[in-house]
């Protein structure tokens, strides 16, 4: 057998970090399968850790008829509270999420947080924090996967104003908090331009390196 000679490195993954970026304008368009999309939000939810192995992150993928009925959900939400001078803004941005090929929801099981509260009391006002973490973990490392496979995204919070409605249109327990929406599809466009502050010495600070 031939021993693998390639040396180990954060490169790719840097890489992947680096190219996900938020991208608006999305088509009706994927350059992967449903099933290859589903493959990796599974995995992703698998493998990203949680505070106590609690695995309290939850997805929903809508594709299709089921992501249009989300946007047109969000349009029926908002417009009885926005105001009429903004509606014509909001509508437009509900009109290009809608336009994406599909949406994933992102959710907290809140039984599992109650459930550690009880369990390790002394942690107990840690716990949501934690979760909070851990949903982040799982935004970012999706998007970037999926990224990785030519999908454009962007992430979205409209929660707690589409809540309700999301869990009676597709029978989700109440027990599960949304948390983002990421709009997902083949890029129309360029990300914008990105900038950065100072990272060493502002974002970024190094004790005792040695080499």
């Amino acid at each position: 057998m031939t021993k693998s000679t390639t040396t180990p490195s954060a490169t790719p993954y840097l890489s992947a970090l680096a190219a996900r970026r938020s991208i608006y304008p999305l088509k009706k368009e994927s350059p992967i399968p449903d099933s290859r999309i589903r493959e990796i939000i599974a995995e992703v939810i698998k493998h990203v850790p949680s505070s106590f192995n609690a695995q309290s992150t939850r997805a929903v993928l809508l594709l299709h008829d089921e992501h249009d009925k989300l946007w047109d959900i969000h349009a029926e939400v908002l417009k009885p509270i926005v105001p009429a001078a903004g509606w014509a803004a909001t509508e437009g941005k509900i009109n290009m999420f809608k336009g994406a090929y599909a949406t994933i929801l992102f959710f907290t099981h809140t039984p599992t947080i109650t459930g550690q509260q009880a369990t390790y009391a002394a942690y107990a006002d840690k716990f949501p924090h934690w979760a909070a973490q851990s949903a982040g973990a799982t935004e970012i490392s999706l998007w970037t996967a999926l990224a990785a496979e030519g999908l454009g995204g962007n992430l979205q919070h409209y929660n707690p104003l589409v809540d309700e409605r999301v869990r009676e249109t597709w029978g989700l327990s109440a027990d599960w908090v949304l948390d983002a929406e990421l709009v997902v599809g083949a890029p129309g466009g360029p990300a914008g331009e990105k900038t950065f502050l100072p990272v060493e010495g502002e974002r970024l600070l190094v004790f005792g390196e040695k080499a």
